[in-house]
């Protein structure tokens, strides 16, 4: 499965992507704000990484869905988003991303959230989609804001990033259906000016 947006590719994992996934998961300031991402992070920890996520991706019933995000203009995977706790019954499930320093700033993360969005509410027929933030993570709180999401509460000393120890404070975030369709017509105009 793919989803494609003007400048990226969003696709299951290849075991060649290991070097990608090593080189932007190694920066600490990248992986402050993950809960499982050890630091330092070496290759063995991408190469796990990879074969966890292909392992989900040949469940028949899903209930992650992990996307690898190919910048099209160099063919290269800068970072990593999903839906995961997939509930069916309760048609709701869980959202996160993360991308190479190198490439924050410039729009990847919300085009590549627009098609991840897209693909919960219209292909799984998803209700709500939850997200969390580390309280100190300003960009990932603020783009929570910025695709629609409302805060809907605050867990305390809740999550120990792995690669720090340090024990965090992670706001909570939801998103309905009816609330995307309001915001990602925003989204898109938005994004034309990094297109």
């Amino acid at each position: 499965m793919i989803l494609e947006t003007k400048r990226l590719i969003l696709r299951k994992p290849q075991l060649s992507d290991w070097k990608d996934i090593l080189e932007g998961a190694k920066d600490l300031d990248v992986s402050r704000y993950l809960s499982v991402v050890p630091y330092p992070y070496h290759k063995k920890d991408a190469v796990w990484f990879i074969k966890h996520s292909l392992k989900r991706w040949s469940k028949k019933s899903r209930t992650t869905y992990t996307f690898f995000i190919e910048l099209k203009s160099e063919k290269k995977i800068i970072g990593v988003t999903d839906v995961h706790n997939i509930n069916f019954q309760d048609r709701k499930a869980n959202t996160g991303a993360w991308i190479a320093k190198k490439y924050w700033r410039k729009g990847y993360i919300k085009e590549a959230k627009v098609a991840v969005l897209d693909f919960a509410f219209y292909r799984l027929k998803l209700r709500k989609i939850e997200a969390e933030a580390y309280i100190e993570n300003k960009a990932s709180n603020g783009m929570q804001v910025k695709l629609g999401f409302k805060k809907e509460g605050l867990k305390r000393k809740s999550i120990i990033a792995k690669s720090t120890g340090k024990i965090h404070d992670s706001v909570l975030y939801g998103l309905f259906a009816g609330e995307w369709k309001k915001s990602r017509k925003r989204l898109i105009r938005e994004l034309k000016e990094y297109q």
